[in-house]
C-alpha cells in the first residue's frame, strides 16, 4: 500500500479544520497509509524579522521536514511558485508515483515563511494550489480533500465529478 504523508509545520488548532482534516484522513485509509507529521514552528523572537533571522528559522525547520521523510520518498513542497495542477493531474502524478520505484510521497505544508530552498530543492515537484494565499491550516484540509478526491479518481469512485 502507497504511503502518503503529509508533513506540517505547526499544529491544527481550530477544531473545525482538525475535524475536516481527521474525515479525510479516515476517508484515505480505504486507498493508502496515510501519516500526518506535525513539527513544530520555529520561533522568531524579533517582531519585525530579518530576512536572516527567517532565513534561519526556516533553515531548522528544514532540518525537521528532511529528517521526518520516509526515505526513497517522492517528496511534494507547496509553494506559491509551484505548478498548479487540476484534480485529473494530481490524481495522475499519485499513480505514477505509484507505480515507479518511489511510491511513497511527502506533502510538505511550510510555516507562515514558507518553505526553505533546501526542502524546495528535494522535492520532486513544486505544487501551488492557486494563485491566492491561504491560511496554513485551511490549506492543510484543502490538501487532505484533495488526496482523497485524486485516490478516488485513480479508483473510478464517483466522488469526483
Amino acid at each position: 500500500m502507497q504511503h502518503i504523508d503529509l508533513i506540517c509545520i505547526g499544529k491544527l488548532n481550530a477544531p473545525y479544520f482538525a475535524q475536516g482534516v481527521s474525515e479525510y484522513a479516515k476517508r484515505l485509509s480505504a486507498y493508502c497509509d496515510f501519516r500526518i507529521v506535525e513539527l513544530p514552528e520555529e520561533t522568531i523572537r524579533e517582531k519585525n524579522a530579518s530576512a536572516a533571522s527567517i532565513e534561519k528559522a526556516l533553515d531548522k525547520e528544514a532540518d525537521r521536514i528532511l529528517a521526518s521523510v520516509r526515505k526513497g520518498a517522492s517528496i511534494v513542497a507547496l509553494c506559491i511558485e509551484g505548478k498548479q495542477l487540476s484534480s485529473e493531474e494530481l490524481a495522475d502524478r499519485i499513480a505514477q508515483t505509484a507505480g515507479s520505484g518511489a511510491g511513497d510521497m511527502a506533502f510538505v505544508v511550510g510555516s507562515s515563511h514558507g518553505l526553505s530552498p533546501r526542502v524546495k530543492q528535494a522535492a520532486a515537484l513544486r505544487m501551488s494550489m492557486s494563485r491566492m494565499t491561504f491560511p496554513h491550516q485551511l490549506a492543510r484540509l484543502m490538501l487532505a480533500e484533495q488526496l482523497y478526491r485524486a485516490f478516488s479518481i485513480n479508483a473510478g469512485a464517483k466522488y469526483h465529478k
